[in-house]
């Protein structure tokens, strides 16, 4: 990705160049639109359920950018000639459906034959130019907030090996097929300093991220950390997906592992999420009142889990 060479122009304000969570053009003294894309292979048995959680996942980029999404197009790959087409049918019912609660229109898309089933969507969205609340705009002193548990990819494994109580499979599908509208409405309110969602890398890929952009460090209590229920439990016998090992190679040089801590709790926080929450960067000043609205607005999980101090090398201290 390093030897790609971005074509831009004066009206790009995000481009990949921060790893953000999606891309910001603007087309007039107030307008920028902003886009994305995003799929995923099913992550639940149930095809309208994979719908839903699939398109969630994939508008989860807008919102963590301060905007507003206006329409999508579906992305399929499906195996036609081996799976039922009602299948298929019922997979773009249930994103359809989850579109329609975040007020997206879908407007068409593209299908292949694929030999696995993926989904997803490429979301278009709006913002004023001067209002994008970017990954790379932390600073030190910032409270950090996180609007979902951790612990889905932890569960779908476990739920792959039939070891996944009914408890923590209920409350990681409730949180996978949550939109964070409400969460990205209350930080543009109030007025925040940066966001990021958390997905495919995990808290700290996705912190790394942020604090390298940022130019900045962080520290994480892991005392703090939203978890869904069990996960723990699944962590101690060692049930986490393949991909969280990738993850903690991309952080394990920038972290700095408080002695005291167990050495797999690394795990949870590296969990590759679903549609997970969205991580937001915001002053002390103006935590509170972050805090209060989004609990007044029935936020399940609304938790400070660390903060953004000054460093560097951009170093991550989990406390």
């Amino acid at each position: 990705m390093h030897q790609l060479q971005f074509i831009t122009d004066s009206h790009v304000i995000v481009d990949a160049g921060t790893s953000d969570d999606a891309s910001v053009y603007k087309i007039g003294d107030d307008l920028a639109l902003v886009q994305t894309v995003d799929y995923i292979t099913p992550v639940v048995d149930d095809p309208y359920t994979f719908g839903e959680i699939a398109a969630t996942n994939s508008i989860s980029d807008i919102y963590a950018m301060g905007a507003k999404p206006l329409f999508a197009l579906n992305i399929v790959g499906f195996p036609i000639s081996k799976v039922p087409i009602k299948i298929l049918e019922a997979i773009l019912q249930g994103g359809a459906a989850k579109a329609a609660e975040a007020s997206v229109s879908i407007l068409g898309g593209h299908s292949v034959d694929d030999d696995e089933p993926k989904f997803g969507l490429v979301v278009t969205g709006v913002v004023h130019p001067d209002k994008v609340i970017k990954n790379s705009t932390a600073q030190a002193g910032d409270n950090l907030i996180l609007t979902k548990p951790l612990g889905t990819g932890i569960v779908n494994t476990a739920v792959k090996a039939e070891l996944a109580s009914e408890e923590s499979m209920s409350e990681a599908i409730r949180m996978m097929k949550t939109l964070n509208r409400v969460a990205s409405e209350a930080m543009v309110k109030v007025g925040v300093n940066a966001c990021t969602d958390v997905t495919g890398f995990g808290l700290l890929g996705h912190l790394h991220e942020m604090v390298e952009a940022s130019g900045v460090g962080a520290k994480i209590n892991l005392s703090q950390i939203p978890v869904i229920t069990g996960v723990w439990k699944l962590v101690d016998d060692w049930i986490v997906p393949e991909g969280v090992h990738s993850n903690v190679e991309f952080v394990q040089e920038k972290l700095e592992w408080g002695s005291h801590l167990p050495e797999d709790a690394i795990y949870l926080l590296c969990d590759p999420q679903t549609s997970g929450g969205l991580l937001i960067s915001v002053p002390q000043a103006k935590t509170d009142e972050l805090i209060k609205i989004l609990a007044d607005a029935n936020v399940e999980t609304v938790t400070s889990v660390g903060e953004i101090i000054a460093d560097k090398e951009n170093r991550i201290y989990v406390t």
